[in-house]
């Protein structure tokens, strides 16, 4: 069959002429190989824009803020983050911990913030304050000090900007002028207006302020400090060292004390907010009512086995506890409260034995349950409430995917899926009209932003960002492979999740060493139909299979699944992971022994427990940042799933580390982890070190001064981790024996 020129230009146009291998440094150079993204997207208040951050085209390790009409035309770039970003600008220690509780590793605009009004953006931009009149057109600088002006917020009308700096609150009026501090005497072990690190590590509360919507006062927190053990870590910098004495909060010991107060604007007397008698609790989340006149707090006992809701007087401070949600396991946090106009609220909870929402009255008295059958909800992302209902994401049909749904409020309705089944959606949705603005991504399609209309139907593309003809990864797509989705049974007859990806050119009459790609705990599925890290190409197209398993424990499935680990983390999951392994060994196309693993943080301490279980199956593994002994990790995660060392003795000796080394193979483990952690500290893996030296036993290590847990790793830090992986993978698991 003979083609003409233009049908075999139109057939070059379609795939790539050859399929490349994908060099490892480019994942890791400008621009970035997944393509153009749109992150932290929000619409306007009047919906006629949608704005979000981007990342340069010549720099990945700088974003910028975008802005899109809705009504057409292209994307224009509103704040230039390079500009606007000082390069010798050195960021506070609070503000560094902020970035690396929410894992930022970009300079420039990496957060901004709407008014309720739509009449002005603000930008935090390397420890100053921007604002953008949308009016104007025009960005101007608020603050120029010598400190970082941290968490900052636009109130809700628009008529002030507010920041916390060395640990006090401060107010400016938006149009410019002088500011205001709201409060005095903060200190780092005693402050005000700020967000604790448990809080920001564990508790998804993020900040330690929350603004009136009538721009008329401002609950905010106290956070004392001094009773905090201190715990003297290390960190290690390419050019010296300092020990840092770092309050951490262990398991069993004492926690910061939090108060709450409602500060008026007009200057009038602070007021305290009554929590209870019992100091020993977390401030869990704060809310104000859509009138102004309540304000709901949430308050979490410190077994986390019970969470109040109470409905305070921000007059006088008293308040009464409307709703209480107790188990014999714990009560995770959520975002799910949504106070409504007419008084009434949303609420999720897992009373059924699967997360669902519900409907209460102001006084707390359930009027209906929203959402219901044998699936859960994953979160509330936004309520309609001239229609009356809820937009909620779900991992409802089958495994793998993340899908939208809306579904009425008012009276009973099955859910409506506004997002095609497949892949994977994330959503920011319109305060008013239930438009939203949504992401979809696949194994084969990276992350596309437009957005919707309530029903679901697309209006215009944000960032298209088509794999198609000069596309950054075009080159390399005949290299994507659908992963393999199954299930395997558990010892309890649970069903586990995995997903499997082959190498190109997978031969399956030829056998392939595997990787397992372990998490392991307590999170969101790993199992997932999203666009994976082009990193993990780096190990496909060296001719692994990369195999992922959520095992018992992992959330978005039934309370009964994610709770079988209570109080005994470390040994289901390995029971798990240990069983997806042994499936791995029965297909004709896996070498059965050369089987590795690999995981960071709660994954890097899987990994240890998957070398070490009882006959192994796995010959070699890379453990990144590994918790070792969980007396040494925070109290809120640790005493949620293992209650304390006192009364749980049992279980943390059998979820401990190091006296399970002796069964380590010699020269199986890499060991990897940042000389600056302040989340898994160093010393988690100074006790690995050590045992393992005291017992002449060989093994790998690597290390990355001044790097911490999430943030700081640079592309050049990320590439050489990966590639360590890769060289250590190939002589374990490669090499004949």
């Amino acid at each position: 069959m003979k083609l003409s020129l233009a049908a075999l230009a139109a057939l070059l146009v379609v795939a790539p002429a050859m399929a490349e291998k994908l060099p490892a440094q480019r994942i890791f150079e400008s621009p970035d190989i997944s393509g153009p993204r749109a992150r932290g997207v929000k619409l306007s208040p009047d919906g006629k824009s949608v704005t979000y951050i981007k990342t340069r085209a010549d720099d990945l390790t700088i974003t910028d803020l975008w802005i899109a009409d809705v009504a057409g035309g292209e994307p224009r770039l509103l704040l230039d983050g390079k500009q606007l970003a000082p390069a010798e600008r050195e960021l506070s220690e609070a503000e560094k911990a902020r970035r690396e509780r929410a894992g930022v590793a970009t300079r420039g605009v990496v957060d901004y913030a709407w008014d309720d009004q739509g009449k002005a953006i603000l930008a935090p931009v390397e420890g100053d304050v921007w604002v953008y009149d949308v009016g104007a057109k025009q960005a101007r600088q608020l603050t120029r000090t010598a400190g970082d002006e941290i968490d900052a917020k636009i109130s809700p009308k628009g008529g002030f900007v507010s920041y916390v700096r060395d640990d006090n609150l401060y107010v400016t009026p938006t149009a410019g002028g002088g500011e205001r501090a709201l409060t005095e005497g903060g200190t780092e072990l005693k402050s005000w207006a700020t967000a604790e690190f448990i809080a920001q590590e564990e508790m998804d509360r993020s900040t330690g302020y929350w603004w009136s919507p009538d721009d008329k006062a401002i609950a905010l927190a106290f956070v004392d400090q001094t009773g905090v053990d201190i715990v003297e870590r290390p960190e290690v910098n390419a050019t010296g060292a300092r020990v840092v004495p770092q309050r951490y909060p262990r398991p069993g010991r004492p926690n910061a004390k939090v108060d709450l107060f409602v500060q008026p604007l007009d200057g009038g007397a602070r007021v305290k907010v009554d929590l209870g008698a019992n100091a020993d609790i977390y401030l869990a989340r704060v809310a104000w009512a859509k009138d102004g006149r309540t304000l709901y707090v949430q308050r979490e006992s410190r077994d986390q086995r019970r969470l109040d809701l109470l409905a305070v007087d921000p007059k006088t401070g008293q308040g009464k506890v409307i709703l209480t949600e107790t188990s014999p396991h714990w009560v995770d946090l959520s975002d799910d409260f949504k106070p409504l106009k007419d008084g009434t609220f949303l609420w999720s909870s897992e009373r059924s034995g699967w997360r669902h929402l519900y409907l209460y009255a102001a006084d707390g008295k359930p009027i209906r349950q929203v959402t219901q059958g044998d699936w859960p909800v994953e979160k509330i992302e936004g309520v309609d409430e001239v229609a009356k209902s809820v937009i909620f994401a779900a991992h409802k049909d089958r495994p793998g995917e993340r899908r939208i749904y809306s579904v009425s409020y008012a009276r009973p309705a099955e859910p409506k899926a506004l997002t095609p089944a497949g892949g994977w959606w994330t959503v920011t949705v319109a305060n008013k009209g239930g438009a939203f603005a949504g992401t979809y991504e696949d194994p084969k399609t990276p992350p596309q932003t437009a957005l919707y209309r309530a029903d679901g139907t697309r209006v215009r593309w944000i960032e298209e960002n088509a794999l198609k003809a000069g596309h950054p990864f075009w080159p390399y797509v005949d290299h994507l492979r659908t992963p393999e989705f199954g299930t395997i049974k558990a010892a309890d007859g649970s069903p586990l999740w995995w997903s499997l990806r082959t190498p190109p050119g997978f031969d399956p009459s030829k056998k392939y060493p595997v990787i397992v790609q372990v998490y392991g705990g307590p999170s969101g599925p790993r199992v997932a139909g999203n666009w994976h890290t082009p990193e993990d190409q780096i190990l496909l197209d060296a001719g692994y299979i990369l195999f992922r398993l959520d095992n018992r424990g992992v959330g978005y499935r039934s309370v009964a699944f994610k709770t079988a680990i209570d109080r005994r983390m470390g040994q289901l999951e390995v029971d798990d992971q240990v069983a997806g392994a042994r499936y791995l060994q029965s297909l004709p196309y896996v070498d059965a022994s050369r089987i590795g693993v690999t995981g960071w943080s709660y994954g890097g301490y899987m990994t240890l427990l998957m070398l070490t279980a009882p006959d192994s199956p796995f010959r070699a593994g890379v453990a990144g940042a590994p918790v070792t002994d969980w007396k040494l990790y925070d109290t809120h995660y640790t005493e949620r799933f293992m209650g304390t060392p006192e009364n749980n003795a049992d279980g943390y000796a059998k979820s401990e580390v190091v006296t399970r080394l002796s069964r380590l193979k010699p020269g199986s483990l890499l060991l990897v982890h940042g000389m600056a952690d302040d989340n898994v500290t160093f010393d988690h893996s100074t006790r690995v070190l050590f045992a393992l030296q005291a017992e002449g036993k060989p093994f790998e290590t690597m290390v990355y001064p001044g790097l911490r847990h999430r943030g700081g790793w640079t592309p050049t830090n990320r590439m050489h981790r990966a590639m360590q992986a890769l060289d250590f993978f190939d002589r374990k698991l490669k090499a004949t024996d």
